[in-house]
């Protein structure tokens, strides 16, 4: 499965593992830990799959939401959920992925609760710092990806213009074409 890194961060890109959040029918793209294992690869935390397991998976599930919950407080302007942010820092304390040198350059090695912690760490730099006043989430009625506006003018719209700006293109000229 190719996952997708629209985002600015790997944190928030996590997010959108579970894509269509709202609908009828969402669509879990690290439904298994093998899948996991592939996201983590493809997204560059670690440069091979850490082998993860069900527990692993959980607190995968469990960090993704957490970070969720944070993103639309701030985007709502509420006060941070105390049960997000106790599962965001519970994780962004265990230790992270290891880095070194190697003749192609960096290495990033790992298991499953290591890259996770990488994500938690993201996530409190997002949420902590002034980034958090860039965060957004898509446009698209049937999208619930979060991101970081950094676009010259702050009016993103969408996650990513390939996939939910041609939708909404797509529509709005056909419902102009109905008319």
């Amino acid at each position: 499965m190719r996952h997708v890194f629209p985002c600015g961060t790997p944190a928030l890109d996590f997010v959108g593992t579970l894509q269509a959040r709202r609908g009828q029918t969402p669509d879990e793209r690290i439904g298994s830990p093998g899948r996991l294992d592939a996201w983590f690869v493809q997204s560059g935390l670690l440069d091979k799959e850490p082998g993860s397991d069900a527990a692993d998976l959980r607190a995968a599930l469990a960090l993704r939401e957490a970070i969720y919950s944070l993103a639309r407080a701030r985007i709502d302007g509420r006060p941070l959920p105390a049960g997000a942010v106790t599962v965001v820092n519970r994780q962004a304390a265990g230790t992270p992925v290891a880095t070194g040198l190697c003749p192609g350059g960096a290495r990033r090695l790992g298991t499953a609760s290591q890259a996770l912690t990488d994500l938690a760490r993201e996530a409190v730099e997002v949420f902590s710092g002034e980034e958090s006043a860039l965060l957004r989430e898509c446009g698209h009625p049937d999208c619930t990806q979060v991101y970081l506006d950094r676009s010259r003018g702050r009016r993103r719209e969408w996650c990513a213009m390939r996939t939910c700006g041609n939708r909404a293109k797509a529509a709005a000229l056909r419902a102009r074409r109905r008319r």
